[in-house]
């Protein structure tokens, strides 16, 4: 059987991202990915064993396009810029979410980005129990942050404001929900995802903290 010229598995996984884009991951198939190159399906498992090691692929593609900052930027701006591209990236592949999650064979991709991070964390003094620790509790932030970002029940072109306005709490029976919505939202030029840097600065202060003895 002949190979498509510049069919490679780098090509094919880009595709698949592709794919997952416009429809998702229940969109991802050898013949979807195949159609998208313009080839059958039976070209992909020249380079692909098959839909497993596809979505496998698919996965260590994600870590790929997360920046990385110079290995010799301190600890903090580190995962300052590293959480920032991470959420970019998952935000503009919603699918990536479940996906990262979900794969039991790590890439060369994945493990370098793991490794990466703790080493900042390392070299920034953190012990290998914290620096695990900090790793789990900044991934989890992002990742709530942007599962959250991603799914507001807002309509297109729709504010913060007009949203809260539209639900019309009754302040007797929920006081403290009032409360916030009226101070952040109402009148303030609310917007869910600039609270991303603040909600980042309280963990990395927390660490901070453990790291110098604070707490």
């Amino acid at each position: 059987m002949t190979q498509r010229p510049g069919l490679s598995r780098d090509a094919i996984v880009a595709a698949a991202a592709r794919v997952a884009d416009r429809g998702g991951l229940t969109a991802v198939s050898m013949r979807g990915v195949g159609k998208e190159l313009g080839v059958e399906a039976m070209s992909l498992y020249h380079h692909v064993a098959g839909k497993a090691e596809l979505l496998d692929g698919l996965a260590d593609w994600v870590f790929a396009q997360i920046r990385l900052p110079d290995p010799a930027e301190r600890w903090r701006p580190a995962m300052t810029q590293r959480a920032a591209s991470a959420r970019s990236v998952l935000a503009a592949h919603p699918w990536a979410l479940p996906l990262i999650e979900s794969r039991r064979r790590p890439g060369p991709a994945l493990l370098r980005h793991h490794d990466a991070v703790l080493g900042f964390l390392r070299r920034g003094g953190f012990s290998v129990d914290l620096a695990a620790q900090a790793f789990s509790v900044i991934d989890a932030y992002v990742y709530g942050f942007v599962l959250t970002e991603v799914t507001l029940p807002f309509d297109a072109g729709e504010t913060a404001e007009e949203f809260v306005g539209d639900i019309d709490l009754p302040a007797d029976t929920y006081p403290y929900l009032t409360e916030m919505m009226r101070e952040m939202v109402i009148g303030a030029d609310y917007a869910y995802g600039n609270e991303f840097d603040r909600g980042l600065d309280l963990i990395l202060d927390q660490l901070a903290d453990r790291i110098h003895g604070r707490r």
